[in-house]
C-alpha cells in the first residue's frame, strides 16, 4: 500500500509504527513540520516537509484563536497534499494526529482514502486536567466556552475519520460517542529489552559524584517541570525527604519551559518558583543533595531509571508520560499519584504505591517507607516490569496490534 503519514514534530508517536510498514513492503511517506536536519529519507520513510504561509490574526477573538491557529496549519498540510497528488501519490491510507489540525482537509484531496486518527486527549470542562489543581484557578468563568471550541478541531475529525487509536483506555474515554466506539486502544509501545534493569549499572553527576544501585536515589521526570505533573507538589515534600533520609539523592530530571498548561504569570519559570519557595527550608549540605539534570539524551534517561532506588510520577487525569512505562519496564519501585490514568498501569501495592496527588506528607511516608524496605523495593519492581512486558511491550504486544489496525483501516 501506500501509506500516508501527518505529524506536524513527525515521527513522535509513529517512531516505530512508520518503519514497521516500511519493513513490511509499503510506501510510506510522511508530511510534517519538523525539518529533519534535512533528511528526505527516515528510516525507509520519504519525509515531505511544508511551512504555514501565514500567523494568527492578533485581534482575533480569544476564544478562537486556537482554532483559526489549526486551520491555518490544516491549510498548509493541504496544499503540500495537493502537491504530492499533482506529482502522482495517491494513498490507500492515511494516519494523522490530528491535535495541531493539520490532517482536518486531508479527505478533500484524497476522499477515497482510510483515514485514521490518533486520539490523544478530548479536552472535558470536569473530571479531567481542567479544575483539578485548586491552587491554579480558572482565569474566568470563559474556560469552558473556550474548551467547546478547542474540540471543533477534534469533531470535524470525528466526521472525515474512518476509524482511530488511543495509547491508553482513560484518553479514549474522554472522547464521546458515538466516536468512541471507532477507537482502537492500543499503546505506542515500550521496547522493554532496551528499557530493562541493570544491577551494575553506574551514573556520573556533575563529573564527579559516582552512583550506582548501592547509593540510595530518589529519582522524579517530566519532560518540562510544571504543576500538570506534580513537580510543585514533589519539590515540596523535599524538605521533609531530605531531612529524612541524610544519604539520599535527588535526581531531577526535566526542562525549564512549559509543555501543558501555561507559563507563570508573574513570569520566570516553574522550576524556580517552587525551588524558590522550598530552598530556606533546605541547609546548604541537604540541597547538594538535589541535583537538576536538565533534558537528558535518551540513553541517559534509561540508565538513570536503572540507577533509581524511589521513582516518583505525579500528573494530573491527562495525557499518560511514557516515562511511568519506561520506569516499570526498568523494573523501578514507584510511588505515583492515585489519578485515573496512572491507575492504569499501578495498582497500589501490586506494581507500585499510589498516594493522592495533593498530599505531601503521603507522599514523603510512601518514598521513606520503600526506601526502608529493599524486599518491598524488589516485589513492586518485578511486578511492574511484568506488567509492562505483558501489556505495553512494543514488539510482542504493541506493534503487532497498531499494525492489525493499520490493516483493518485498509
Amino acid at each position: 500500500m501506500n501509506i500516508l503519514f501527518i505529524h506536524q514534530n513527525f515521527p513522535a508517536q509513529f517512531k516505530f509504527l512508520a518503519p514497521a510498514l516500511v519493513a513490511g513492503g509499503h510506501r510510506v511517506l510522511a508530511l510534517t513540520m519538523r525539518n529533519l536536519n534535512g533528511e528526505k529519507l527516515w528510516r525507509g520513510v520519504e519525509i515531505f516537509t511544508y511551512k504555514a504561509t501565514r500567523s494568527s490574526t492578533p485581534t482575533i477573538h480569544p476564544w478562537l484563536c486556537d482554532f483559526e491557529t489549526k486551520t491555518i496549519r490544516a491549510e498548509a498540510c493541504f496544499r503540500a497534499a495537493m502537491q504530492l497528488k499533482r506529482e502522482g501519490f495517491s494513498p490507500e491510507v492515511i494516519i494523522a494526529h490530528p491535535g495541531w489540525g493539520e490532517s482536518m482537509f486531508l479527505k478533500e484531496v484524497w476522499p477515497a482514502a482510510a483515514l485514521g486518527i490518533y486520539c490523544e486527549f478530548f479536552y472535558l470542562a470536569e473530571g479531567a486536567d481542567t479544575g483539578f489543581d485548586p491552587e491554579f484557578q480558572l482565569p474566568d468563568d470563559g474556560v469552558t466556552c473556550r474548551l467547546r471550541l478547542k474540540n471543533l478541531n477534534n469533531l470535524l475529525h470525528f466526521e472525515s475519520a474512518d476509524a482511530a487509536i488511543s495509547p491508553t483506555h482513560w484518553q479514549a474515554s474522554t472522547f464521546p460517542e458515538p466516536f468512541r466506539s471507532r477507537i482502537t486502544v492500543v499503546h505506542d509501545g515500550i521496547d522493554t529489552n532496551a528499557v530493562a534493569p541493570n544491577p551494575a549499572v553506574r551514573v556520573t553527576i556533575n563529573g564527579k559524584i559516582s552512583l550506582t544501585r548501592e547509593d540510595e536515589v530518589i529519582t522524579f521526570v517530566n519532560r518540562n517541570l510544571e504543576p500538570y505533573r506534580g513537580y510543585h507538589i514533589f519539590m515540596r515534600a523535599l524538605p521533609a525527604l531530605l531531612k529524612r533520609r541524610p544519604e539520599a539523592r535527588v535526581l531531577i530530571v526535566g526542562g525549564d519551559g512549559v509543555s501543558y498548561g501555561g507559563m507563570p504569570e508573574g513570569g520566570g519559570t516553574w522550576k524556580e518558583i517552587f525551588a524558590s519557595e522550598v530552598r530556606p527550608l533546605i541547609s546548604d549540605g541537604d540541597w547538594g543533595r538535589v541535583h537538576f539534570l536538565g533534558q537528558l539524551p535518551y540513553r541517559e534517561f534509561v540508565t538513570l531509571l536503572q540507577l533509581s532506588t524511589v521513582h516518583l510520577y505525579l500528573t494530573y487525569p491527562f495525557v499518560l508520560s511514557w516515562s511511568l512505562l519506561e520506569a516499570m519496564s526498568a523494573g523501578c519501585a514507584i510511588v505515583a499519584s492515585n489519578t485515573r490514568p496512572v491507575q492504569e498501569a499501578i495498582m497500589h501495592d501490586e506494581t507500585g504505591l499510589l498516594i493522592d496527588f495533593f498530599d505531601v506528607e503521603a507522599l514523603t511516608d510512601a518514598v521513606c517507607s520503600l526506601l526502608d524496605d529493599p524486599r518491598a523495593r524488589a516485589r513492586l519492581g518485578a511486578n511492574a516490569r511484568a506488567f509492562a512486558r505483558s501489556n505495553y511491550d512494543l514488539n510482542m504486544v504493541c506493534l503487532p496490534r497498531q499494525l492489525e489496525w493499520v490493516q483493518s483501516l485498509a
